[in-house]
């Protein structure tokens, strides 16, 4: 039995970052966070090249666009929809998510998923490695926040996704 998987060396990978502008204040700590893991793992400021967008709804355009160029071994997707009072978030969240499925299909380059779903604010700075500071015995926001604790970048979730994702279809090539 032959076990295919990837690894989190980059080597000589490329990347495409694209991250939306809109909930910057989200966004930007996801973009930092994946350049920091990609770095982490091997990666040089040569082999990774970011475009923004204005929002969510505009990353799989450009994440196409990039895979299709033939530069990019990975693309990674950042954004952060939040939901409001109208059912704007529905159609945002599930046509970014449906665009990019797409267009990782179509072109047979990985995007890697690292658009934040969340209700509120707080729920999104926590996904995007912030912690949320309360004082001694103070009143969580929401049940299902734990504000007592960092729980991660999703940026550098999906970085390490990519990575892995591209190395997976060259051990795929390679095994042919």
């Amino acid at each position: 039995m032959q076990t295919l998987e990837g690894d989190l060396q980059v080597r000589d990978l490329r990347f495409a970052i694209v991250a939306a502008r809109f909930n910057a204040i989200v966004v930007d700590r996801l973009l930092d966070g994946a350049i920091e893991a990609l770095k982490r793992h091997g990666a040089s400021d040569a082999g990774i090249v970011v475009a923004r967008v204005p929002g969510a709804f505009d990353l799989p355009v450009v994440a196409k666009k990039l895979a299709d160029s033939g530069r990019f071994h990975a693309v990674i997707a950042l954004g952060a929809v939040i939901r409001g009072d109208t059912a704007h978030f529905d159609y945002v969240a599930g046509e970014c998510a449906s665009g990019l499925t797409q267009a990782s299909l179509a072109s047979g380059v990985p995007i890697a998923f690292g658009v934040l779903t969340t209700d509120n604010v707080e729920q999104a700075m926590q996904r995007a490695g912030e912690q949320i500071a309360t004082t001694p015995g103070g009143a969580k926001p929401q049940a299902d926040v734990h504000v007592d604790t960092l729980t991660g970048n999703k940026g550098a979730d999906a970085a390490l996704c990519a990575i892995e994702m591209a190395n997976l279809l060259r051990a795929i090539e390679r095994s042919k």
